[in-house]
């Protein structure tokens, strides 16, 4: 990561790029983060919230890391494109990233679907930045950055940038290295010949292509972009105008001009250690609850704690996790586990597990492996276990979740394939949300 205005930083064999280059780069370009995003695979979690408003990490939102990165990195001109059940992503955007200063050109705009051409909504993520267009016109940046808005990861965009004018391309895609299974359906794929250019890409295929050598692992797209923004112009009007097309970067955009045009990958590795860098797609219940659970190792794949690369967000203002009771059978105590501010540990044993705030445990019962999400009240006596606990949930007295899976679908609660129990307030017959 970029810490000094005069640091160097070696981009790969071929680039050696001055920070305050960089600098300058990161200073003329715009970033549209895509976030209008549903999330089906995540069922229930988000019925009523998009996949990048999903808390995370104990007191996040996914969409604070592509903008906290922006921030780390220098880009200050970002644009948030949203649409999908939307209110919980533009509140939270509007309490914790809305303290730019005037006049500075630094700014985070919301950008909802408002059929601003065509009377349409947004019908894919090329058609979103069409829609658009006007609104960037005004910013008139040199390079556009395109950034999924519901993936975890820390990254500099700055060496991202620099490579990519430095190849003289008119695309940059980030990509990374990944199981093919994990692949399989859910990631655009990409073949790149020696130079790092792309020679082919396919979107979601369900057999993909393997990297030469290694038939386990195959190259894939992170669904960050970046472009020349002329060149984006020009194709996402021609997308526009094309029909047929399904408006989609990955889909149509990227193999339609492959073979005519400068289109380069950027590996995202470890600027430590070289090699694979954290990234992780939390599409589905499973990944979701890993790469939280992933977080209470002893030393975790993700460092939350790094003081040069901090994870912005907005919180609410709490008092400090309390945990009370210290009695041979009833003692409040949390092992090996994330506690927000405003939680309560009363009486009650908690291990391997994230609470998010204002969480409260009563006496005598027992929390393992689980994921629970901000304002749940888990009663006296009872028992959880790999559980995912959407905020809100009331949990009564003795209720016991997570251990008899044929118990838990028998109450309606959702039973993922990993063995993972998923429990939200409608579920639970406990409505927070009315339609009428």
């Amino acid at each position: 990561m970029m810490t000094a205005s005069n640091k160097v930083l070696d981009l790969d064999d071929d680039i050696v790029v001055d920070a305050r280059y960089v600098s300058r780069l990161t200073r003329d370009t715009l970033a549209l983060i895509l976030a209008g995003g549903q999330g089906s695979r995540l069922h229930e979690l988000t019925h009523w919230r998009a996949k990048p408003a999903l808390y995370f990490g104990g007191k996040f939102r996914i969409i604070d890391f592509p903008l906290s990165n922006c921030i780390n990195s220098g880009v200050r001109r970002m644009g948030v494109l949203t649409q999908y059940k939307a209110h919980s992503l533009i509140r939270h955007l509007v309490q914790g990233w809305s303290g730019f200063r005037g006049g500075t050109n630094e700014f985070v705009e919301i950008l909802p679907a408002s059929q601003r051409v065509g009377g349409e909504w947004y019908r894919g993520t090329a058609d979103a930045v069409y829609q658009n267009l006007d609104i960037i016109r005004t910013h008139a940046p040199r390079l556009v950055l395109i950034l999924s808005g519901d993936h975890i990861y820390k990254m500099d965009y700055g060496p991202l940038l620099a490579a990519h004018v430095e190849k003289l391309a008119d695309m940059t895609v980030s990509c990374i290295e990944v199981p093919i299974e994990e692949a399989a359906g859910a990631l655009g794929v990409m073949t790149v010949d020696e130079d790092g250019r792309v020679i082919a890409f396919d979107e979601k295929p369900e057999n993909p292509t393997p990297l030469p050598g290694r038939d386990d692992v195959c190259l894939a797209s992170m669904g960050n972009y970046v472009f020349n923004t002329e060149f984006l112009y020009e194709q996402v009007i021609k997308d526009a105008d094309t029909p047929g097309t399904q408006h989609d970067f990955g889909r149509n955009i990227i193999p339609a001009i492959i073979d005519k045009y400068r289109i380069f990958a950027y590996p995202f590795r470890d600027t430590q250690t070289g090699g694979q860098a954290y990234w992780r797609d939390v599409g589905t219940l499973g990944a979701f609850w890993l790469a939280n659970m992933e977080l209470v190792a002893v030393e975790p794949p993700l460092n939350l704690y790094d003081k040069d690369w901090p994870i912005f967000t907005h919180q609410r203002q709490a008092p400090p996790a309390k945990f009370v009771f210290d009695d041979k059978d009833r003692r409040g105590e949390a092992i090996q586990s994330m506690v927000s501010g405003g939680c309560v540990v009363s009486g009650a044993h908690v291990e391997n597990s994230l609470l998010f705030s204002y969480t409260q445990v009563e006496p005598y019962s027992f929390v393992s492996e689980s994921v629970v999400l901000p304002d749940v009240r888990i009663g006296e006596r009872c028992r959880i276990h790999r559980a995912i606990i959407d905020r809100g949930s009331i949990i009564e007295d003795g209720t016991v979740i997570g251990e008899n899976h044929d118990d838990d679908r028998a109450r309606g609660f959702r039973v993922t394939d990993e063995g993972l129990t998923l429990v939200t307030p409608n579920l639970l017959g406990q409505d927070l949300h009315f339609t009428r």
